[in-house]
């Protein structure tokens, strides 16, 4: 009996081996399937994922997602993704601000200044570095002093006062040392009065670095503001957010007049959202709202002023809102009809979200191939430094790069033969072990129930 059990036993177990070997993934087993090529020193890739490749996965956190090489083996891999919720990571400063004053005619060049700071670079005092004329003199601009913020810095906040209501618009620059000046684009605030309610916007996106000063110029209107409160908004550079990507233009329907619903192909965190503006001088106060699911109810995401206006003789276009980044796959605007709409059919809208890098340890001969789109795959990600032994962030800067052949070009793969077959491979498989330890115990209560032999 014992020699019999021990060869049943042994039969189950290779069984068992050659059941776990037919189960290991291959490309096939994946709906989709992007060749990759590489260049620069390996053994590890990095990948900045496409959006459109992104999307063709079947599950939000790409667990789904595997690369292989020639031989159809499966290769070490990371992920570097943000986290859904970053906003606990950045700090708002409170910052000193100095006036900036030129001559009226001054227009062209930005006002010459003579400064007084103390050694750790803190600005003291600032003054025109040539004497004004009693009422020649124009508040330009104002100077920011950053120089406490030693983390790069993702947004401005400002308040002030002004004889009358409108748009504020302004040019950024930075600076380290107050001679040499860097564009960091343009700003845009805005206090209006609509039906009889208070719209304000007062924060300017930053490109996130970092600098000592900032130098703020008015060119709309001319003459500046004054300044109630400065503030900036800085990320400990630990967790400095991932640069965004963009989606294609994506269509919406229209509930009711003022409504508009949006479905996303795959639960997403969202970071910003544009609203195509098609109509001239369009105004549209608006609340936006997401949800993971249509059995769950509507949660309020944001809100904001919309609008596309004509001011001297050019566009002055907000359609950009922020959101805080949660996952959502539906979102709804709801639009203050008072401002005159948005139009009967629903607005394109392009949704942006963190990149995703994927880093992998190449392991035998390329060509290397990115598989992904299965609803049934575990993670099989590794954390970065189990990947990369001795992980920095230099150190994943200078990787070799791996880049999607052919742009975001996905090739479906003949899925539905292949999966058939392997499911009846295992179903046999599973079969034969069952009916193994079926036999075994059968023989085993067999033996336990015979007589013993009289000797």
């Amino acid at each position: 009996m014992s020699q019999k059990l021990k060869l049943g036993w042994w039969g189950a177990v290779v069984l068992g081996v050659t059941l776990s070997a037919g189960a290991q993934e291959k490309p096939a087993d994946f709906a989709a399937q992007v060749p990759l090529s590489v260049s620069g020193e390996g053994p590890w890739y990095r990948l900045e994922l496409p959006l459109g490749v992104q999307l063709k996965a079947r599950q939000t956190d790409l667990s789904d997602l595997r690369v292989f090489n020639a031989a159809g083996e499966p290769q070490a891999y990371a992920l570097a993704r943000e986290p859904a919720q970053t906003r606990e990571n950045r700090t708002l400063n409170d910052v000193k601000w100095f006036p900036l004053y030129n001559s009226a005619d001054a227009t062209e060049r930005a006002p010459s200044v003579r400064v007084q700071s103390n050694t750790n670079g803190t600005l003291i005092e600032v003054q025109p570095s040539s004497q004004l004329e009693a009422g020649e003199e124009e508040l330009r601009g104002w100077l920011l002093d950053a120089s406490r913020i030693k983390a790069p810095l993702q947004q401005l906040i400002l308040d002030w006062t002004s004889d009358r209501d409108g748009f504020q618009r302004f040019s950024i620059e930075a600076s380290d040392d107050l001679q040499h000046w860097q564009s960091w684009g343009e700003g845009q605030v805005a206090r209006l009065t609509f039906a009889d309610e208070r719209v304000e916007q007062h924060e300017v996106g930053l490109p996130g670095q970092s600098a000592r000063y900032l130098r703020l110029l008015w060119s709309s209107p001319q003459l500046a503001p004054v300044l109630t409160s400065a503030q900036l908004e800085s990320t400990n550079p630990r967790t400095l957010p991932l640069p965004l990507v963009w989606s294609q233009p994506l269509a919406g329907t229209s509930v009711k007049a003022g409504e508009y619903i949006w479905q996303l192909p795959m639960g997403l965190n969202v970071q910003r959202l544009q609203i195509e503006l098609n109509q001239p001088n369009s105004l549209a106060p608006v609340t936006l709202s997401g949800r993971r699911e249509t059995s769950l109810p509507w949660q309020t995401l944001t809100s904001g002023l919309l609008y596309r206006l004509t001011q001297n003789g050019q566009d002055v276009v907000q359609n950009e809102l922020q959101l805080p980044g949660q996952t959502v796959q539906q979102l709804k605007l709801t639009v203050d009809e008072r401002g005159g709409g948005l139009g009967a059919e629903a607005p394109t809208v392009r949704f942006a979200v963190r990149s995703t890098q994927l880093v992998f340890l190449a392991r035998g001969a390329g060509p290397y191939t990115l598989a992904l789109g299965s609803a049934t795959v575990k993670a099989a990600s590794l954390p970065l430094s189990t990947l990369i032994p001795d992980y920095s962030a230099a150190k994943l800067a200078a990787l070799g790069k791996a880049t999607v052949e052919g742009g975001v070009v996905v090739t479906s793969a003949a899925t539905v033969p292949t999966v058939a077959n392997t499911n009846w491979k295992k179903f046999g498989l599973w079969a034969v072990l069952l009916l193994s330890v079926l036999v075994l115990g059968a023989m085993a209560f067999s033996l336990l129930r015979k007589p013993p032999v009289k000797s």
